[in-house]
């Protein structure tokens, strides 16, 4: 990759992360560059409807245009349409939370939704972002069905993150880690609380193709208060069946059937 396209991306994904948008010298901070060769990006990036100005306060912030073609993407592969209606069964069975993560290479991303808590605290965060593997049911999971040193690799590419941003029984060190892995692999699922959030609770199982491989991971997440080891433990049926559904309609999704790629998922999903 070019050094001017490698540098494009890096800002695509740092005003990604940052939708209340961010200043030239914010932005050149942020990824270690000259004020000059960020002002020439953010112009090109103008120039082509991918980046906007506010000229009142000095910010700089995607428009559509990137998220949109994500959306036309997601549309192209069927995902939302095949687990849409799926989600929301198992949404109105928890009362929480339920998310679509699928494997894209050597991550797994955040693709649908569907919201069951309608009073109480409400769980619901930003759709389109990398899983944090370390820290995660979700992540954990995955992990699972992998070598402990492939394991292990992924987690080192992405990182433990700094502790301030998780919950404080997010594991920082891999002899944190690895028992947790080496429960879900037990399981067939897992379950972590007070990890990637303070006081929020996550259980997530994988979604396989009829070859085992895996294409997605399922996860419900809520509150602590709601979601207990007992609530997690009485959902684990339909957590399972939900992802034997899933595994069964995402078949008419081109995107769901390319998603997989690496080795066999270890455990099965009926254990």
């Amino acid at each position: 990759m070019s050094a001017v396209a490698e540098r494009i991306l890096r800002v695509l994904e740092e005003l990604a992360n940052s939708p209340e948008g961010r200043t030239l010298s914010e932005l050149a901070s942020a990824l270690d560059m000259p004020v000059s060769a960020t002002h020439r990006l953010l112009a090109d990036l103008m120039e082509q409807d991918y980046v906007r100005k506010d000229e009142r306060r000095g910010e700089f912030s995607l428009t559509m245009k990137l998220p949109s073609l994500g959306l036309r993407f997601l549309s192209a592969g069927g995902v939302v349409d095949v687990a849409q209606p799926i989600l929301e069964r198992l949404a109105a069975t928890s009362g929480e939370l339920v998310r679509l993560a699928i494997v894209d290479g050597e991550q797994l991303i955040y693709v649908a939704k569907a919201q069951g808590a309608t009073q109480g605290i409400r769980y619901d965060p930003e759709m389109g972002r990398p899983v944090t593997l370390s820290c995660s049911a979700a992540g954990m999971i995955w992990l699972a069905g992998k070598t402990d040193e492939e394991a292990m690799r992924l987690v080192s590419k992405q990182g433990f993150g700094m502790p301030a941003d998780f919950g404080p029984r997010a594991p920082t060190t891999f002899k944190a880690l690895m028992p947790l892995i080496e429960i879900a692999r037990a399981n067939g699922y897992a379950t972590t609380h007070d990890m990637f959030l303070p006081a929020m609770s996550s259980m997530a199982t994988p979604v396989r193709a009829s070859s085992g491989d895996v294409r997605g991971i399922l996860i419900i997440a809520g509150p602590m208060s709601r979601l207990t080891d007992e609530r997690m433990s009485a959902l684990v049926p339909s957590l399972k069946a939900t992802a034997a559904e899933l595994s069964e309609a995402s078949g008419v999704s081109p995107m769901l059937r390319r998603a997989i790629k690496g080795p066999n998922y270890a455990v099965s999903i009926s254990e």
